[in-house]
C-alpha cells in the first residue's frame, strides 16, 4: 500500500522517461522568415509611394488570389451551425472522414483504406509534427533517429523534426535535377545514418516540391518509396499539398498504394489539405492517411493536446462534396495561366531555372551574385525587397545549397507575375550596373 503522504509517478518505474540533458545541448531553432520577407516592402514603399510592389515570396493563394470561394465557405458555417460547439473526436468527425474517403479519394476497398486511417489535423505543420512522432515511436522507437529531406528542402522541414527529438538528414541530389532523391542518395542516407549511429525514421517525398516545384511522377514516387523502406525507413510520408496545383490529373490514391507490398503499406503516410490547392492558409485544415495503428496512437496523443476544430474540416467536407477540382478553379486556373508566362519569359531570358508544378520557380541567380560579391542570395532578398518592390525568398533560406538561387512565387494573377518577373530583372541587372 502507498501512502496518501507519499508522491507517486503516474507511470511506473520502468515506463517514466529516461533523464538526458539533451536539452540544454540543442541548437537553437530559428523562427522562420518566410513570414517576415514580404514585410520589406515596407520600405521601397515609403521611398517610393505610389509604386507598385509584387509579392512573389509566398505560396498563399488566399492573399494574392481569390481562395475559398464564398459560397463554401456559407456552406461550411451552414456545417457548423447544424453540427454545434461541443467537443469532437481527436481524430476530427466521422462525416470528415467519411467525406475525405468518398468525395475526395474515391477510395476503393481493394486499397484497404477507410475512414479509420483519416486523422484531421490543424493544417499541414501540425500533420507533419504529429507525423514525425509517430514515426519515431512506432518506427524504431526511439528519439535522435533521422528524418531524411532532400537537399534544399522547405524550412519548416529542417526544423519541425528537430523541435520533437528527430534529427535531419539532406539527402545527397544534384541542382541539375532539382535536388530530387535518387535510390543511391537513399542508400547513402542509410549507411551515413549508420556511421552516425542512428536509424532512419522517415523519409519526406514531396511533389510537387517546395522550394523547387520540382514534380515526380506516380511512378517515380513509388521507386523511391520502395527505395526508401529497403534502405530501413520505418516510414515514407508523402507531402501532397500542392498535386492538385498542377497542369497533370492529382494523385490517385488508390492506384499508387496499389503499387505497392501489403507487407509495405502500413509505413506509409499521405499528407493533403485546403492550405495551397484552395488557398486557405488561415482555415488551417489537413489530412493524415497512415495505417490504422498510426491513427490510433496519433488520436490518443491528441485527446491530451491538440484536437481539430469542425469549421476547418466543414470547409474542406463543403469543397469535397461540391467536386474539388470544380471549386479550385479559382486557384488553379490562375496560377496555370502564370506558370505558362513564367516559362515563356524564363526561355526568353535564357535563365536557369527549375519551373515543373505547383506555385514555385526556383531561379539560379548565382551570376550576379558573384558580380556583386555576395555570398549567397540573403542579401538579395533584401536588396529586391527594399530597393525594387518585389518580394523573393532566397533560396539560402531554406539550406546552403540554395545559396545561389531565388523561390520565386507565381501563386498570383498573371500580369502580376510577368510584372514581378519583369522586375526581378531590372533590379540584377541595376544590381549589377551599380
Amino acid at each position: 500500500m502507498i501512502s496518501d503522504t507519499q508522491p507517486i509517478t503516474v507511470v511506473p518505474a520502468e515506463n517514466l522517461v529516461p533523464v538526458s540533458d539533451h536539452l540544454q545541448r540543442l541548437a537553437p531553432i530559428p523562427p522562420s522568415r518566410m513570414f517576415l520577407i514580404n514585410k520589406r516592402l515596407a520600405v521601397f514603399r515609403q521611398k517610393n509611394p505610389g509604386g507598385e510592389t509584387f509579392d512573389a515570396s509566398q505560396g498563399d493563394g488566399g492573399a494574392s488570389l481569390p481562395g475559398v470561394p464564398g459560397e463554401i465557405l456559407d456552406r461550411a458555417a451552414a456545417l457548423q451551425r447544424e453540427h454545434g460547439s461541443a467537443y469532437d473526436m481527436p481524430f476530427g468527425t466521422d462525416l470528415f472522414r467519411k467525406t475525405v474517403v468518398e468525395d475526395y479519394w474515391k477510395l476503393n476497398p481493394v486499397s484497404g483504406l477507410g475512414p479509420e486511417n483519416v486523422l484531421a489535423t490543424v493544417g499541414g505543420r501540425d500533420a507533419l509534427v504529429r507525423a514525425y512522432d509517430a514515426m519515431l515511436a512506432l518506427g524504431h522507437g526511439r528519439t535522435g533517429d533521422l528524418v531524411v529531406v532532400t537537399r534544399v528542402p522547405w524550412i519548416s522541414y529542417n526544423w519541425g523534426p528537430y523541435g520533437i527529438g528527430a534529427n535531419v538528414l539532406l539527402a545527397p541530389g544534384s541542382p541539375d535535377e532539382g535536388w530530387a532523391y535518387t535510390e543511391e542518395g537513399l542508400r547513402a542516407c542509410a549507411e551515413s545514418a549508420a556511421r552516425l549511429g542512428r536509424k532512419i525514421a522517415g523519409v519526406i517525398i514531396t511533389s510537387p516540391d517546395n522550394p523547387t516545384g520540382k514534380e515526380l511522377s506516380p511512378e517515380r514516387q513509388v521507386s523511391l518509396g520502395r527505395a526508401a523502406l529497403r534502405a530501413g525507413a520505418a516510414f515514407v510520408l508523402y507531402d501532397w499539398m500542392y498535386h492538385t496545383v498542377s497542369d497533370h490529373a492529382p494523385m490517385d490514391l488508390n492506384a499508387f498504394v496499389g503499387s505497392f507490398e501489403a507487407g509495405e503499406r502500413p509505413r506509409l503516410m499521405f499528407l493533403d489539405g485546403l492550405t495551397k490547392s484552395l488557398g486557405a492558409s488561415n482555415i488551417r485544415s489537413a489530412h493524415l492517411i497512415a495505417s490504422a495503428e498510426v491513427v490510433k496512437y496519433l488520436s490518443a496523443r491528441a485527446s491530451h493536446a491538440v484536437i481539430p476544430p469542425f469549421y476547418g474540416t466543414a470547409v474542406a467536407i463543403a469543397a469535397y462534396r461540391a467536386g474539388f477540382l470544380e471549386v479550385a478553379r479559382t486557384i488553379n486556373e490562375p496560377t496555370s495561366a502564370s506558370r505558362a508566362v513564367m516559362r515563356r519569359f524564363v526561355a526568353e531570358r535564357g535563365l536557369r531555372a527549375i519551373l515543373d508544378q505547383g506555385y514555385y520557380a526556383f531561379i539560379h541567380v548565382g551570376e550576379w551574385l558573384q558580380r556583386r560579391g555576395w555570398n549567397d542570395s540573403e542579401p538579395l532578398g533584401e536588396y529586391m525587397a527594399e530597393e525594387h518592390g518585389l518580394a523573393v525568398v532566397p533560396g539560402a533560406y531554406f539550406s546552403s545549397f540554395g545559396g545561389e538561387w531565388i523561390r520565386f512565387s507565381y501563386a498570383t494573377p498573371p500580369e502580376k507575375s510577368l510584372g514581378a518577373a519583369r522586375r526581378l530583372m531590372e533590379g540584377l541587372d541595376a544590381l549589377v550596373a551599380g
